[in-house]
């Protein structure tokens, strides 16, 4: 890796208008990547909704590490590392299910499910030995926002609220599309591996550049509107909250059309029950102006996509090879919409679905591609010229724009940089 020798590496990788291809592809890049943002800075993890009984436990990751979500018997959750403290295998072997404790399969080494080590086979070997030294390794630092459970391996730094800064309002927008206020995260996951890095999964979710030529086969198929919101006459934007946090924002078209549910590629009428208990919760006004904007479409660095009616989370296994596990959203009181995001979220990212097959082919043709030698860098300038701030002093640029890939590697560079 010679181009990480020196004083100043990452100013050398990393300029305000390009980055060098090697970020991409370097393993030993990876592996710092791991050290400096995967296990230092906060990570999604789950939802609460997917542990709502005592006992509850699902298997999650940070980065390629595997993770037991789990919600004790006092109704806490926790974040457990998937293994034993004995010999290091690993002590839960299902994605899911309900368990006061995980028994180890190698030597039967028995785990609470708040971690403590509560027992291990053939005792009478560890006479004086204190249990609580060889309790399962714990994530150091569990918050949740909105009930979404963020993980970080620092023992100090930034708390959540401030890793989250001015896009924890969009997970805020995403709730109040709910009659009761929350999202529910029970439609299961796809999970979709890729031969490519996970950094060109990031900048994707929230590029505004592409959709009008790598999904025009499924927008013309579908007769969507969806491809007119990203065309050079959209006045839709693109923004940076900074932390890494990136965002397409739709609304200036939706309110530009002022039809509820338009955002979704319905009407109103055609789901009554929704409407009527949106109305009941936030009176007519609200419920009209919430209906009108829609969900979000942001990126929370480093591996939350909130996609308006699915969610996507990045696990990075190698520098080349990336997992995307995919939800449906549902809203808990709307079962009417629910069963609508569910079905439009098996076409557009299921096994036969077209988006995210779209998506995928280009990951993996930007990271065989990058890998030839020159030219070296990669042009992020869009949009450079015509960024500017918003009412709340975040950069924003037209949809088109490169404003999301410059912010994420302005944060990038400033985790990867030496203390």
């Amino acid at each position: 890796m010679n181009m990480m020798t020196g004083a100043s590496p990452w100013e050398r990788l990393i300029r305000p208008d390009r980055v060098h291809g090697s970020l991409y592809t370097d393993p030993e890049i990876f592996e710092a990547e791991l050290k400096n943002i995967w296990y230092r800075t906060w990570v999604y993890v789950g939802h609460e909704s997917e542990v709502p009984n005592a006992n509850d436990y699902v298997v999650k990751s940070i980065g390629p590490q595997s993770v037991i979500m789990t919600r004790d018997e006092q109704g806490k959750v926790n974040l457990l590392l998937n293994r034993c403290s004995h010999r290091g295998n690993q002590v839960c072997s299902y994605e899911r299910g309900n368990a006061r404790s995980f028994t180890c399969p190698f030597h039967s080494w028995t785990f609470a499910n708040d971690g403590r080590l509560v027992g291990y086979a053939f005792p009478d070997g560890y006479e004086g030995q204190d249990k609580s030294q060889l309790a399962l390794g714990r994530v150091t630092r569990v918050a949740s926002y909105r009930g979404f459970v963020f993980g970080s391996f620092a023992a100090d730094g930034p708390t959540l609220k401030e890793h989250l800064g001015g896009a924890a309002e969009t997970i805020d927008r995403l709730v109040r599309t709910s009659p009761e206020g929350e999202v529910e995260i029970t439609a299961g996951f796809l999970k979709h591996r890729v031969k490519a890095n996970w950094k060109f999964i990031l900048e994707n979710e929230c590029d505004g550049y592409h959709p009008a030529f790598v999904h025009t086969s499924i927008f013309g198929v579908a007769d969507s509107m969806i491809g007119k919101l990203y065309g050079g006459a959209s006045t839709a934007l693109t923004r940076d909250y900074g932390n890494g946090h990136t965002e397409i924002d739709l609304r200036p078209e939706f309110r530009k059309r002022d039809a509820p549910m338009s955002w979704f590629g319905t009407s109103e009428d055609r789901l009554p029950d929704y409407t009527a208990r949106m109305k009941a919760a936030h009176g007519d006004t609200a419920a009209r102006e919430i209906m009108i904007d829609g969900t979000p479409h942001v990126m929370i660095f480093p591996n939350l996509f909130i996609a308006e009616i699915q969610m996507c989370v990045i696990q990075p296994l190698g520098v080349d090879d990336s997992v995307q596990h995919v939800t449906a959203l549902q809203f808990k009181g709307a079962p009417d919409l629910n069963r609508r995001l569910r079905q439009q979220t098996m076409g557009s990212v299921g096994p036969a679905g077209f988006l995210l097959a779209d998506d995928s082919e280009m990951y993996e043709r930007c990271h065989r591609g990058v890998l030839a030698r020159n030219p070296e860098w990669i042009f992020l300038g869009r949009g450079e010229k015509r960024e500017r701030q918003d009412e709340l002093g975040f950069t924003v640029g037209h949809v088109t724009d490169e404003v999301p890939s410059r912010g994420i590697w302005t944060h990038y560079r400033k985790l990867m940089e030496p203390n």
